[in-house]
Order: C-alpha cells, then structure tokens, then sequence
C-alpha cells in the first residue's frame, strides 16, 4: 500500500512539473506576440547572405589550402627527382670499370647516405604530421637539414619551432644550428 501511494505521489509531481513547464512555454510564446512577416524576411535574407558569404570564405580557404598542398606535392616529386638523378650518376660512377677502388668506395658511401638520409627524411615528416602539421617535406644533405612547414600568417610560434628542432635533433645526429625551417604561409 505505501508503495503504491509513493508512486502515485511521484506520478502527481512529474504530472504536474509538465504541467508546469507547458504553461511557463505557453505563457513566454505569447509574451512576444505574432512574428512580423518583413521581419521574417529581413531575417532570412540576412541568414542567406551570412551563409553565401561562409561558403565563398570557405571555397577561398579550400584553394588557398590546394595552393599550399601543391607546394609540398611539388618539393617531394622535385627532391624525389633530384635523389633519382643522384643515385644514377653514383651508380654510373661506380660500375665504371675505369673507376678506381676509391671512386667506388666514396660512391657507395654516397649511395649509404643518400638512404639513411631518405630514411630519416620520411620518419621525421611523419613524426612532424602526427605531432601538428597538416603536410611538411624535409630535405637532408651533409650540411644540415631543410624543413618545410605550412605557417600561418603570422608565422610559426617558438613553441612550435622549438618542436620542430627537438624533432630532428632527438631523430638525426645534427644540431640546431644546422636546421633551416622554412614556413610556407597561407596568405
């Protein structure tokens, strides 16, 4: 029996707090009175306008995003190319047989480098996308290392330079000081 008239009472209270908060919508609804149909319309010509004006925004930042997505397509194919022609000439070098023992050793030590450095190049690039970067190309040489970076327009913050150089001297045996960051902005 008590259990029965608990649940009743539950029953009138939540009964009665819909009652409640039906009224309190009724009564704030017609508090404002009846929409003004120029209103209305001022409205939705100012929402379409907001929104054409969001949609070119966006379409401008999606080809300024492809301008700078070609730049870091570009830079791989063109180091790429470079290491290709490279490695040909070593090869050609070494396999001459005029070559001496010493050109061929000093070949073959170019050729060894040339892959830890693309290796290294790859790691790194990863390691920099999934820390913060949405597209970056790094380029190892025996004087240093280059990074390309996508910056804003104010440019990158120490924070995010600081990274970047923790990066490739925890990742490659050289130092801050032979690191070139290059920041390539959006405009």
């Amino acid at each position: 029996m008590k259990k029965n008239l608990k649940r009743n009472i539950v029953m009138c209270a939540v009964l009665l707090f819909v009652c409640a908060s039906v009224y309190l919508n009724w009564s704030y609804n017609n508090r404002w009175g009846k929409a003004d149909d120029a209103m209305v319309e001022a409205e939705d010509a100012a929402m379409e306008a907001a929104e054409l004006g969001y949609e070119q925004a966006l379409a401008e930042e999606e080809a300024e995003s492809e301008t700078v997505s070609a730049y870091f397509a570009s830079a791989r194919l063109t180091r790429q190319q470079s290491r290709d022609e490279a490695l040909n000439l070593l090869e050609t070098a070494a396999g001459s047989e005029a070559a001496s023992q010493e050109t061929i050793d000093s070949a073959m030590e170019s050729i060894a480098a040339m892959a830890t450095w693309s290796m290294q190049e790859t790691q790194i690039e990863n390691l920099l996308l999934a820390r913060e970067f949405d597209d970056c190309v790094v380029y190892m040489s025996a004087e240093g290392v280059t990074v390309a970076v996508p910056a804003p327009v104010e440019g990158l913050s120490e924070a995010t330079v600081a990274r970047i150089t923790d990066t490739i001297t925890t990742e490659t045996d050289f130092t801050a000081a032979q690191l070139k960051i290059i920041e390539v902005k959006d405009n």
